[in-house]
């Protein structure tokens, strides 16, 4: 099964004066020379034509005005086709430089050091039990030693959560990795999702231990060089683990260059940077998720929007990178954890009608242009 590889196609951008946001003017602003408008709020940077990529033109203009309805604390909106940025929006005083909390949009950069760590040798496979890498704290625990890799992967440890009512108790111990091993089995190990942030921290952990480097080390010279990202910050814990699946800033065109790697199936600029067969993985579906009608796959939501199947990367407060596979698409945006609103998860259920009933529209050039022919990809388990 072959990929097609990434071909670098974008060019330098340059930004226009900050402006306010109509259909037609957004669609001035990306077919056009950039020229200074009135208006504090939105920062729209130079993009190539969405229409010669396939888009509606006018149905993406309508995606950016609703996006610009969602600030705050919707933050930015960043959209491609392949690796090449048709809109890329920024709102209330942000730019492309400023680094973003992921939150737990991390799980699925964690689940991508996993696959490296899986081609490398560096773990033996998923089957491998973590019992070896703890061996003083499961020392009395034989079932919990028989957790798996792929287990923390998927969410089915069968141990207690540290999430939700939890959390700050958890990270409010002394050692994170020891509270959330020492929690009790609430069910068998391969049985139901149980969302934990303990648990990827564990993976964190089990990765660090195997290749004999920190996490961040590992993920910036494994992952992030090969794509020229920089980490921007990422939260320690007491025992100065960085925190594995959550609280890891990368920029708005970080995190989109990052879904561009697993539309590509892992590969970036010729290099293979992640195994094709891993985004076949961690793409399939395993478990039904806690959360609405997802699915879920190696630290990776899959499911349904707007006729397409969507796999993204997900974190608290409106975080995401969004791959639509056949429709070459790929798209992040972020949000303010300061400005989010009583109504999280209605903020949450907004951003994926915007791309449900207006990006992925606009990308299917549903209003009159001719629409994107489709690309030879795998199926990803789907």
């Amino acid at each position: 099964m072959s990929l097609r590889p990434a071909t670098p196609r974008s060019a330098p951008r340059r930004p226009s004066a900050p402006t306010a946001l109509g259909s037609l003017l957004l669609l001035s602003l990306l077919t056009a020379p950039a020229h200074a408008q009135p208006g504090p709020t939105t920062e729209t940077w130079r993009a190539h034509p969405p229409g010669s990529y396939g888009f509606d033109s006018f149905a993406l203009a309508a995606a950016v005005d609703r996006a610009a309805d969602l600030a705050p604390p919707l933050t930015s909106l960043l959209v491609a086709r392949d690796t090449t940025t048709v809109a890329e929006v920024y709102f209330n005083g942000h730019n492309p430089d400023q680094g973003a909390n992921l939150k737990s949009a991390s799980k699925s950069v964690l689940s991508a050091l996993a696959g490296i760590a899986l081609a490398d040798s560096i773990l033996g496979g998923v089957d491998q039990p973590i019992g070896p890498f703890f061996p003083t704290l499961l020392a009395d625990a034989p079932r919990k030693q028989r957790i798996t890799v792929d287990h923390l992967l998927t969410q089915q440890t069968g141990l207690e959560s540290t999430s939700f009512g939890n959390y700050g108790a958890w990270v409010s111990s002394p050692n994170w990795v020891a509270n959330a091993l020492r929690r009790p089995l609430v069910d068998r190990p391969g049985g139901d999702m149980i969302y934990s942030t303990g648990t990827t921290h564990i993976l964190g952990a089990v990765l660090a231990e195997a290749s004999g480097r920190s996490l961040r080390a590992f993920a910036q010279d494994r992952l992030f060089d090969p794509l020229g990202v920089r980490i921007r910050s990422w939260q320690q814990s007491p025992t100065g683990r960085y925190f594995g699946g959550n609280n890891m800033a990368l920029t708005p065109r970080a995190m989109l260059r990052f879904g561009q790697l697993y539309l590509n199936g892992g590969r970036y600029r010729g290099r293979q940077v992640l195994p094709s067969d891993w985004v076949n993985l961690s793409w399939r579906t395993y478990v039904r998720s806690t959360y609405r009608d997802h699915q879920y796959g190696h630290l990776w939501f899959t499911h349904e929007l707007g006729g397409e199947r969507v796999a993204f990367a997900w974190g608290y407060g409106g975080q995401y990178v969004f791959v639509v596979p056949r429709l070459d698409l790929v798209v992040a945006c972020t949000s303010s954890l300061r400005d989010r609103p009583r109504g999280s998860d209605d903020h949450n259920e907004q951003i994926l009608r915007l791309l449900a009933e207006h990006v992925i529209p606009a990308a299917q050039g549903r209003h009159g242009s001719p629409g994107w022919p489709p690309l030879p990809r795998p199926v990803f388990g789907w």
